[in-house]
């Protein structure tokens, strides 16, 4: 079987492999320091459930990264991924002008995926995101393994900024 032919599992980052509470104190001031939070993520410790949940799934399956990180934090992420031991795998990040809420730009990705190969799961931390993949008829792994955050959440879903 080619890579081709291998089902996707597709792995959110924030709060499902990297642990984002060393800076989230950069989102709970006002105004966001959006820059400073995206230039700490080379620092993030890795989450053990998760990276583990990747390194199983790439057992069976492609394994694929889709975030809502902005494209200019591709180098930081490609070095991340690739320091922690995690498959290698292609990268899906939001445009750096990409304002839409999270669960719309990735359920977009999802089908887009999903025309040409099986997604075997998507995991996820974001509710949001996990209830509209599922209702689309993904099945989802929710990344509850993390610290939740408020702050983060109201990125995700109104600011459309991870």
């Amino acid at each position: 079987m080619t890579d081709n032919d291998r089902p996707l599992a597709v792995f959110d980052l924030d709060n499902t492999l990297a642990d984002t509470a060393h800076r989230q104190r950069f989102l709970e001031r006002s105004p966001r320091d959006w820059d400073r939070f995206f230039a700490a993520a080379p620092q993030d410790p890795p989450l053990a459930e998760g990276v583990a949940l990747a390194r199983e799934s790439a057992e069976e399956c492609e394994v694929v990264y889709l975030t809502g990180r902005p494209e200019r934090c591709r180098r930081d992420t490609v070095d991340w991924l690739a320091a922690q031991g995690l498959p290698e795998g292609r990268i899906w990040m939001r445009r750096n002008n990409d304002r839409r809420p999270a669960r719309r730009t990735k359920l977009e990705i999802l089908r887009e995926l999903a025309r040409t190969r099986e997604i075997r799961v998507l995991v996820d931390d974001d509710e949001l995101v996990c209830e509209d993949a599922e209702r689309a008829g993904f099945t989802v792994v929710r990344a509850r393994w993390a610290a939740a955050s408020a702050a983060l959440k109201v990125a995700q879903e109104r600011e459309g900024r991870t």
